[in-house]
């Protein structure tokens, strides 16, 4: 075979020699593979991935190859050198069949079964080929990932190929190599799900996990330092990365010789002093604590309580608003403390332009590793009894700003409007930590509720990424202009489940995409997103989407994920509907002094999200629902956000500003729950089933009672407030 030529030898030697000098290459799962032939399915990221799998690989590799790019005339003598196999669409059952009698002769042959190189950096769809290759050689397939390829130059990141800097050199990859399958356990769902598990081990590996944040975000304000860090929305004024950074480690050596204990209270709405006072904390090697001041305050005491919370830093507009408010003995208000810190505020900023960033993290004591440690601790809504503590690690942080970094994939013109509160896990990570760490500039307002302001911020300032749940864009339609988000290049929802009438209005109204992700609290918080599909360079050109109507987009780098029967825990493929399992960087490892909580949602590293979902064959996530918004009646499992849908179409009430109704399940001895109609506006009870059976609407679904209330309660984040609708039908 031309592989075993002296030819072929040279080649080798000579090419992978010079490699060797561009890449380092770590590899994982060699004992994985078989002795004799089998077929190797990459996920395909360069134009060089073939080049790094060979250099990870102990064996030569046989490429299956487009035919178009075999007999280009530079490449042909040598692709023909390595015994690749060509391939046409007209003529792919030969190219399959020669795979397969490389196979039986104990040839490793590899083919990508994506047929094209990513360019999100995302897995694509699988295509069906490799399954007959198997079969025919009766030869297992074996999974590998390329990781930390996206961003090479030879990837699409930033929109195009090759017109890039190098980020490193040498260039770190990492290849791992999965488990065997037969022929027959092969499938597309098993094959995907085994590359997504692959890519969580890679990518769990990077080093920048282990990193602390203080230190990350001293290296993120370090870069370009005279640029905008933060615009206030409030009162118009700005602060440079450089002037935070020094306003920060003045407030945080202050913090560190008068708060002797580890965890710190921010009672701070997103502005300017809120982004301050985290990033102090951080930095005096401290917990930072957001409390949700919007709560009951009963939530408020059990979350002080079990963060053992001694200090709040607030302001005192924040004390004059919130009289009831049960502060702790000490209380430090920023706009008292940093007038009187003034000399040393200018001094840090100036010694912080001049030395290193590893030189001031050695003068603030500011370790490099933090890794497992708890970085910041956050309080659910706790719709369920008191708010359960939910500490994030550094390595937590750190992999979902990374994770939401490669998928928003920003630039120095981007500007972030931050109105999500920072007791909030997507404030706090995506509007709060990614900013800084990542150097994107951010324009603060401090409520989400108040579209017409914020709409008159993006317009001003030609803001480019917004984030709101469904709650918050109904006050869009109503009191934003068109024009003013014009500028918007990203408007992302995410909280509750987006409905499709309100994603229509949306982009009827101004023409934008509502792109809707999704993530918990315990997830730090991102786990999925759409994201604008690419448009066509030429006429004609196909589509690697990156949206897709009704779901939460694909997951994010670093992510595996299982599907799992919600009451048995029997694993089903990532197609079929059940319990969504992950596990990443980004996943916690317990609630705050709550073992028993936390046992039943950790299992080995994976976390149970509590939602029902599966995948489509291109990746993309459907969340079915939460399970604790369904109800089982009579046997069924009765979704209700799905006959809340149907009851606002069945009604007419697409139109409606705010959610005016939400369905409940009760106890009913006869089929166990029975659904309760909690609605804001008059309804009539025959006029509603008439209209739900004229819809072909089960009768299992429909509400037997209805509740009036004056409103829906939600959540400052715009979430439905679980815990007040179910005390107001107990009531």
């Amino acid at each position: 075979m031309a592989q075993s030529s002296f030819a072929a030898r040279t080649f080798y030697f000579l090419g992978l020699g010079l490699a060797r000098l561009i890449y380092r290459v770590v590899v994982s799962g060699r004992e994985n593979l078989p002795a004799g032939g089998f077929l190797l399915l990459p996920n395909h990221i360069t134009w060089v991935d073939a080049i790094l799998l060979q250099l990870a690989c102990p064996r030569q590799i046989r490429f299956i190859i487009d035919e178009g790019y075999y007999r280009q005339g530079f490449l042909h003598p040598f692709l023909r050198l390595t015994g690749a196999i060509p391939i046409t669409p007209r003529r792919a059952k030969d190219a399959m069949r020669a795979a397969a009698d490389a196979i039986r002769a104990g040839d490793i042959v590899c083919l990508f079964p994506e047929g094209q190189l990513s360019r999100s950096g995302t897995l694509l769809r699988l295509r069906r080929g490799y399954e007959l290759i198997s079969r025919q050689a009766e030869a297992p397939v074996v999974p590998v990932w390329l990781d930390q390829l996206w961003g090479s130059i030879f990837s699409f990141q930033g929109g195009r190929f090759f017109t890039k800097w190098p980020q490193s050199l040498p260039y770190r990859v990492a290849v791992a190599f999965g488990r065997p399958l037969r022929p027959d356990e092969g499938d597309i769902a098993t094959v995907r799900e085994e590359l997504l598990k692959l890519g969580e081990i890679c990518y769990s590996q990077r080093s920048i996990l282990r990193e602390h944040l203080a230190f990350a975000c001293l290296r993120g304000l370090k870069r370009r330092a005279f640029s905008t860090a933060i615009i206030d929305g409030m009162d118009h004024s700005s602060l440079s990365r450089g002037k935070l950074l020094g306003v920060a480690v003045a407030l945080a050596r202050h913090l560190r010789q008068r708060c002797p204990e580890h965890r710190i209270g921010i009672v701070l709405p997103p502005g300017k002093g809120g982004v301050v006072a985290n990033l102090a904390v951080v930095l005096a090697g401290k917990i930072p604590v957001n409390l949700n001041f919007t709560s009951s305050r009963e939530a408020i005491v059990s979350a002080q309580t079990q963060a053992g919370l001694k200090t709040i830093i607030s302001a005192r507009a924040m004390a004059k608003r919130l009289e009831e408010f049960p502060w702790t003995p000490e209380v430090l208000h920023l706009e008292e403390v940093l007038p009187a810190m003034k000399p040393a505020i200018i001094a840090w900023w100036m010694l912080s332009l001049a030395m290193p960033a590893a030189m001031v993290a050695r003068l603030l004591h500011i370790p490099r590793v933090g890794d497992r440690e708890e970085a910041i601790l956050l309080f659910t809504s706790g719709s369920a009894g008191a708010p359960k503590g939910v500490p994030l690690s550094h390595r937590n942080i750190l992999g979902n700003v990374s994770q939401f970094a490669a998928l928003l994939d920003s630039t120095r013109n981007d500007l972030i409007v931050a109105s999500l509160p920072f007791f909030h896990s997507f404030g706090c990570t995506v509007t709060l930590w990614y900013p800084i760490i990542d150097g994107v500039r951010i324009v603060t307002y401090p409520s989400p509720l108040e579209a017409a302001k914020i709409a008159a911020l993006v317009e001003r300032y030609l803001a480019t990424v917004l984030f709101a749940t469904p709650t918050f864009l109904r006050a869009y339609l109503r009191k934003a202009e068109p024009p003013q988000l014009r500028s918007l290049r990203l408007l992302i929802t995410g909280a509750e489940k987006l409905p499709d009438e309100l994603a229509r209005a949306v982009e009827q109204r101004f023409g934008k995409s509502v792109l809707e992700g999704y993530g918990l609290t315990e997830t730090s918080p991102v786990l999925s997103v759409n994201l604008p599909d690419p448009k066509p360079r030429r006429p004609g050109e196909p589509i690697q989407p990156a949206s897709r109507l009704g779901s939460t987009g694909k997951l994010a780098p670093g992510i595996a994920a299982e599907i799992r029967e919600a009451e048995t825990d029997r694993k089903l493929t990532l197609h079929e509907t059940g319990m969504l399992w992950v596990r990443g960087p980004n996943i916690f490892g317990g609630y705050l002094n709550d073992p028993e909580r936390s046992a039943e949602v950790l299992r080995d590293d994976w976390f149970k999200t509590g939602d029902l979902g599966r995948f489509d064959e291109d990746g993309f996530l459907f969340i079915e629902g939460r399970l604790s918004r369904f109800s089982k009646i009579g046997g069924e499992m009765v979704p209700h956000e799905m006959v809340e849908q149907k009851i606002i179409s069945a009604l007419n009430l697409d139109d409606q500003a705010e959610r005016v109704v939400t369905v409940m399940g009760v106890r009913d001895e006869a089929k166990g729950e029975a659904l309760v109609l909690l609605s804001s506006i008059e309804i009539d009870p025959q006029q509603m089933r008439a209209a739900l059976r004229a819809a072909e609407v089960p009768n299992l679904w429909v509400p037997r009672t209805i509740c009036r209330v004056e409103t829906i309660p939600v959540l400052a984040s715009g979430k439905l407030d679980l815990g007040r609708c179910k005390q107001l039908v107990e009531a």
